[in-house]
């Protein structure tokens, strides 16, 4: 996921030089994230939804509940379904129409995180199993784009779904009643993407813009909260070496602790 921009070779040199000192242009430190914000019920008619500035880059995830069938190879589980759109004026490198790669790219990522954490409990959302489940489906909508998608991106989702109120219900026959009153949408578990960059030799956490654009690879890791790998994945044409993959999964735990307690703390 790499959207152009003219970076000149003078340019290029600054960066490189900066980040021999330890520094990157924006005075940040090698393995320093952009200033987070997280706001939550930004959107009035959704079941929740969560609006993450990082740095420059804004992203907003609204969260809809819908009935619908199971698939047919888990009966007694609800459905979950991410999509991204990358709204074209949010870059001058996004296009109006269908999603493209990088698109689809952004949405697999969050999903992998989120089902591959069991970050929601898809049985509570099973109402008649093998005919009707609760289906989750969650938007992302890139406002602006200043680098590091993937990690705002999940941000916003998580803060989204533990935004997120479904409304009480008994079932009378095989129809559904609405009941008055809501209840939180079964959330056990806080998957945080982490993304590095590689430029040369050099590993940078959360990539701005203009850094990405002399990437040489991307590898974002999602940890859950008991700290565990639940999802990997590799961007760019370029590598990374065994030790540093070591190395960036350390820092990703630690990274994933310190992001997951300032999402806590703005969605309760």
């Amino acid at each position: 996921m790499r959207f152009s921009k003219f970076i000149t070779n003078l340019e290029r040199k600054q960066m490189l030089n900066l980040l021999s000192t330890g520094k990157r242009i924006d005075g940040r430190d090698l393995y320093s994230y952009r200033e987070i914000k997280i706001e939550t019920n930004v959107i009035e008619r959704a079941e929740g939804s969560a609006r993450v500035y990082l740095g420059d880059t804004d992203v907003l995830a609204g969260v809809k509940i819908d009935v619908g069938e199971p698939f047919p190879d888990v009966p007694n589980e609800g459905v979950l379904t991410v999509n991204a759109e990358l709204v074209p004026f949010a870059s001058p490198a996004f296009e109006p129409g269908p999603p493209d790669e990088n698109a689809i790219e952004l949405a697999r990522v969050v999903d992998r995180g989120i089902r591959e954490s069991k970050a929601i409990d898809l049985a509570k959302l099973c109402i008649i199993p093998g005919k009707k489940v609760f289906v989750v489906y969650i938007d992302i909508y890139v406002l602006n784009h200043g680098g590091n998608l993937i990690d705002a991106s999940a941000l916003a989702a998580l803060a989204a779904l533990l935004n997120t109120k479904m409304y009480n219900y008994e079932l009378v026959g095989e129809e559904l009643k609405i009941l008055a009153g809501y209840q939180p949408l079964p959330v056990k578990n806080y998957p945080i993407a982490v993304t590095f960059g590689k430029v040369s030799d050099y590993i940078i956490l959360d990539p701005s813009l203009d850094e990405e654009q002399i990437m040489d690879a991307r590898l974002t890791i999602t940890i859950d909260k008991d700290k565990r790998i639940c999802a990997i994945q590799k961007g760019i044409g370029g590598y990374f070496t065994l030790q540093q993959v070591r190395d960036i999964a350390k820092i990703a735990s630690e990274k994933s602790e310190e992001l997951r307690k300032l999402v806590l703390s703005e969605c309760k």
